[in-house]
């Protein structure tokens, strides 16, 4: 049998000597060493420094607080700017009240003209919001403005004024506007707002008088022409007899007669009242109409 020995192990602490003893145990030492030395193994100093605490637990939350601050800071910042005079929001805003405004104006004063039957007198007058509108704020804002002065004479008058307003004087200032606004001429815009847009809607205004009248009233137009036209030539010693196709082309050539004298008109009277209200360097006058303002 192998003999079992067993050593008895003494721990040993060793200490400098040339250290004195109270500065190695003095408390504001930076490091304690100690030696721990059993016969045969051997462990190496243990280093005892004043330990470091971190917590980055607070340093995130500080961060993440002060990005909530400069988030917030920057909202801020870009609400003042939109409600600035030059914000976005401040001129969509803007718009949206002169639209409304118009359209209550033009509303109430074409009811009161056709209460009062003196609608003749401010007809030039109708189409002049919509001008202003589609001029100041585009193209979109002055077609809510004839959309919502149309809406406001249907609940007060009814259908038949509404489409009354809408096919003489609504869509003349809605295609005058427009045109102006994307820099067309005046040849341009006197041509399509006078074949386009005012014959066709009092073409389209009788055609609804005569439903609702349960009467033929081009019928009637063409028969009182045919007449006045028979008796003229009667009494000039002339005995012909015109035919319809006649009548026809005349009924046609008089009417885009009197819807271009009056979409001229609209073109100088709208020229001047713009001019006045500091927005000519945005129309397209000819050189005549510019030498004469």
């Amino acid at each position: 049998m192998i003999p079992l020995q067993i050593h008895h192990l003494t721990p040993r602490f060793l200490i400098s000597q040339t250290t004195p003893l109270h500065s190695a145990l003095s408390p504001t030492s930076q490091a304690v060493k100690f030696s721990l030395k059993p016969y045969p193994f051997s462990f190496s100093p243990i280093l005892l420094s004043n330990p470091t605490c971190k917590f980055p637990r607070a340093a995130g939350s500080q961060t993440s607080s002060l990005s909530r601050n400069e988030e917030e800071s920057a909202g801020i910042s870009t609400g003042l700017e939109d409600l600035s005079a030059d914000g976005v929001v401040y001129k969509k805003t803007l718009a949206l009240v002169e639209c409304s405004m118009f359209a209550a104006l033009t509303g109430l004063v074409y009811f009161l003209s056709n209460s009062l039957a003196i609608e003749n007198y401010f007809g030039c007058f109708f189409s002049l919001p919509i001008v202003i509108t589609s001029m100041r704020w585009g193209i979109a804002t002055g077609r809510k403005t004839m959309v919502a002065t149309t809406m406001l004479l249907l609940i007060l008058s009814g259908p038949v004024k509404a489409l009354t307003y809408l096919l003489k004087h609504g869509l003349v200032g809605f295609t005058m506007g427009s045109l102006w606004r994307s820099g067309a001429n005046w040849s341009l815009s006197i041509f399509l707002c006078t074949i386009v847009v005012r014959s066709l809607g009092l073409v389209g205004y009788v055609l609804i008088s005569s439903f609702l009248i349960s009467e033929n009233i081009l019928a009637l137009i063409t028969i009182n022409i045919h007449a006045s036209l028979t008796y003229i030539f009667t009494a000039s010693g002339i005995y012909t007899v015109p035919s319809m196709k006649a009548i026809y082309v005349l009924f046609g050539t008089l009417v885009l007669i009197n819807c271009g004298s009056f979409v001229f008109l609209l073109h100088l009277l709208y020229s001047v009242f713009l001019t006045r209200l500091g927005m000519k360097a945005s129309l397209r006058l000819p050189r005549w109409l510019e030498r004469a303002i």
